[in-house]
């Protein structure tokens, strides 16, 4: 892996004499998607630990350029190939002590299954559109460029302008006004009056300063199964899948653009552990507060499912006048 701390954004074509000493490739199947590569949160000494990064890594004495770097980072760390690669740019990193850094970028297309690699080093492998990543954690620098890509190389029919989703009822199975919605899985954990808060990171790409129940997007896998492994990742938490009930439902808009979403609400009826901040880099503390007083710097959708809950409302819609 890259052995130097986050890159710091600088134009793609970088002027003077630098030597880029590090590679990294900007993987994409030309419909979309790109392929990101989640680093491990519990291992400090590597570069960016715990966020969503490019494959990639330093130069070695063998490696007769970085075209060849980059080859071998991907077969070392993916046991991948990509025949394409070229050279994207160039970015300007702070390396150890602060000592500049260039990185050579190279961009290639890819369209097999992640799953299906044999990953060596990290947590996972995934295909990540760009409206997903201000959701991710993830260094500036990596976000804008895929941003920049994103933006230059639109897939097929991108172009074209967007399609109003069809209402309900006038669209069929397999629609071409069919969207796909976000699903996401929160804990409503309680204890003697009480509900479990995380304080989002401050420089968190999602609700950074609020307070938010333990929560994730969902992979490939159930809801409750992404709950039960966040509770583990994020606070320590063990939580036994039967022994959750979805207790409210927020399905939200959150401005123009930006994709439907899906918020399950699940109550914990039994649990083991104490509350931790184990991913320091999106929660910072957990506190438990009382159900009537809840903090002011409470995410919106939070703070009405909350309600919803204590009301015994079972949903609660939210953005969509005007859809």
């Amino acid at each position: 892996m890259t052995p130097f701390p986050g890159p710091q954004p600088v134009p793609s074509e970088v002027d003077g004499p630098d030597v880029p000493v590090n590679a990294s490739a900007l993987i994409h199947d030309g419909e979309g998607r790109y392929l990101l590569h989640l680093r491990d949160a519990d291992k400090p000494e590597i570069w960016a630990p715990g966020t969503w990064s490019l494959l990639g890594g330093g130069r070695e004495p063998q490696d007769a350029s970085l075209l060849d770097t980059v080859r071998r980072e991907l077969r070392e760390e993916a046991g991948l190939s990509v025949p394409d690669l070229e050279e994207y740019g160039r970015e300007r990193v702070a390396g150890p002590g602060g000592t500049p850094v260039t990185i050579q970028h190279f961009v290639g297309t890819w369209r097999g299954d992640p799953a299906a690699l044999p990953l060596t080093e990290g947590v996972m492998l995934a295909w990540v559109r760009p409206e997903q990543f201000a959701h991710m954690t993830m260094l500036p620098s990596t976000r804008e460029l895929l941003l920049r890509h994103a933006a230059a190389h639109p897939p097929s029919g991108a172009g074209a302008a967007p399609v109003k989703p069809a209402r309900a009822g006038r669209a069929g199975p397999g629609s071409a006004g069919a969207v796909a919605h976000v699903v996401a899985a929160h804990l409503v954990l309680e204890h003697e009056g009480k509900v479990l808060l995380g304080l989002r990171h401050p420089d968190s790409a999602f609700a950074g300063g609020l307070w938010h129940v333990l929560a994730g997007h969902c992979e490939d896998e159930s809801a409750t199964a992404c709950l039960v492994r966040e509770a583990r990742e994020e606070a320590g938490l063990a939580i036994d899948a039967a022994d959750l009930e979805l207790v409210h439902t927020v399905h939200a808009v959150d401005g123009p653009g930006q994709p439907p979403r899906l918020q399950l609400f699940f109550r914990a009826r039994r649990w083991t552990g104490t509350p931790e901040p184990r991913e320091p880099d999106k929660c910072v503390a957990w506190r438990w507060w009382d159900a009537t007083d809840l903090p002011e710097a409470l995410v919106p959708y939070t703070r009405a499912a909350l309600d919803g809950v204590r009301a015994g409302r079972a949903y609660t819609e939210s953005g969509w006048a005007g859809r």
